[in-house]
């Protein structure tokens, strides 16, 4: 049975979708939320789950901030974007930062299923289009050193990890919560192929963004 989570702020969506799921005998909602502050907090709740569907716009937060905080909570969890948006504007970000799959509103409710079950399997959904402009920027990232993929809000954080300072000096310095900069740590540590801070420390001493006195 594959367990499914929805989270999407259209009630009329998210019950099309319950209906359509049930009908599905392999396939089962377990859990809903319609907010960017209830998709964690319902998902702590929940043991064990496979699959979720998350829309890109949410009221409170998007779901791309929420894809690493699901990913540190859930890290096996396959997370489909499930959105209207097409596929040029938020499909490359989402699959880099940890989604299994983008799949717009406008799809058949047979390539929906498809896509649930490919992702649930541990494969990626993505369509030919997106397959051609993602390896597009695997090809343009092979040939950066792993800071250089970095947004420039995520360099300046990683720079602030890298020389020491705690999360919470982190925000503090930055006049943000701490929750985002631990969202921001997780993204840092994904895109630069790392997992622990001395890690960061170590890359950043050798390549001469800190100082070692710092």
């Amino acid at each position: 049975m594959i367990k499914i989570f929805i989270a999407d702020d259209h009630t009329l969506l998210r019950d099309g979708l319950k209906q359509l799921i049930s009908d599905i005998e392999d396939l089962e909602v377990i859990g809903e939320a319609s907010r960017g502050s209830e998709v964690i907090e319902k998902m702590m709740d929940i043991p064990e789950f496979d699959v979720v569907l998350l829309d890109i716009q949410l009221p409170e937060t998007s779901g791309l901030n929420l894809i690493p905080q699901i990913k540190t909570i859930h890290p096996n969890i396959a997370i489909l974007i499930l959105t209207m948006y097409p596929e040029e504007q938020y499909a490359i970000q989402a699959i880099r930062i940890g989604a299994s799959g983008y799949f717009t509103k406008d799809g058949t409710p047979e390539d929906l299923i498809a896509a649930i079950r490919k992702v649930a399997a541990g494969g990626k959904y993505i369509s030919s289009s997106l397959a051609e402009k993602l390896a597009s920027y695997v090809e343009e990232d092979s040939q950066k050193l792993p800071h250089e993929t970095l947004s420039q809000r995520e360099y300046q954080i990683m720079l602030m990890i890298a020389s020491g300072k705690t999360l919470k000096e982190v925000a503090n310095s930055l006049n943000i919560g701490i929750t985002t900069v631990s969202t921001y740590r997780q993204r840092i540590l994904q895109k630069m192929h790392m997992s622990r801070n001395i890690n960061l420390t170590h890359y950043a001493i050798k390549h001469q963004l800190i100082n070692i006195r710092e």
